[in-house]
């Protein structure tokens, strides 16, 4: 027997091939995950950014308003979601707040408005962008198990060789020797790059994560520094 991928295979027994085959799936998947999320991340970077730069100007006036108004309503990106989110309910809680005599009151109506929209979206935002990575941190995680079980079919099949023929010569036991170590293997070279792409895509998703953090405390300041005057020269009226 040549110890060819070939010959291995044609030697494997029918459970050490479909434990090779679900192994095969399983790395299929993951390579297609992977390209996904990283087309994925990819565009809602750049987006977020588009975002932030149009509305960069406005905000930093304090014009809620016309940032609400002229926010794009398409490709926002995760980070352009988050704010459009807190700009609507900021618009939406300012209206009905004109009802409202106490200007206390309604400043801290329309505040937590705003702070509830941001954090609703915020988790939902963070949600989307960790979908998949799961499947990454299985396959790592279940892989070499599966690998392992194909090894341990692999050694029974070479027992039974050894009793079938009677001797425990090493070419007896070979065959069934070298079906677990492929099996052990092919897990291996499966499990390493998911566990390697589900660090990678874990840490940029816990990377943009804090950047919507940030991004929501200061247009929770923006919001507070907005009602203050708002409702300072509405009670001085």
């Amino acid at each position: 027997m040549q110890f060819t991928l070939t010959e291995l295979w044609g030697h494997m027994g029918l459970f050490a091939r479909l434990v090779v085959i679900a192994m095969a799936i399983m790395s299929v998947i993951s390579v297609i995950v992977v390209a996904e999320r990283l087309l994925f991340y990819t565009k809602s970077k750049k987006d977020s950014l588009a975002f932030a730069e149009k509305l960069a100007p406005l905000l930093s006036k304090g014009d809620l308003d016309e940032a609400a108004t002229k926010a794009p309503k398409a490709n926002q990106g995760h980070l352009g979601r988050v704010l459009y989110a807190g700009l609507t309910a900021y618009k939406t809680a300012k209206s009905e707040a004109e009802d409202i005599k106490e200007s206390d009151e309604a400043r801290e109506m329309v505040f937590e408005s705003v702070a509830r929209a941001l954090e609703r979206q915020s988790q939902r935002e963070v949600a989307i962008l960790r979908r998949g990575n799961s499947w990454l941190g299985t396959v790592g995680a279940t892989v070499p198990f599966i690998g392992l079980l194909g090894t341990v079919m692999g050694i029974v099949t070479a027992f039974q060789q050894m009793a079938a023929s009677g001797s425990g010569g090493l070419g007896t036991v070979s065959a069934g020797i070298a079906e677990a170590l492929i099996t052990t293997a092919f897990g291996l070279l499966v499990a390493i790059p998911a566990v390697m792409a589900y660090n990678f895509l874990s840490g940029w998703v816990d990377g943009r994560a804090v950047d919507i953090s940030e991004s929501s405390n200061e247009l929770l300041d923006v919001v507070a520094r907005r009602l203050h005057i708002t409702f300072k020269r509405r009670a001085a009226a």
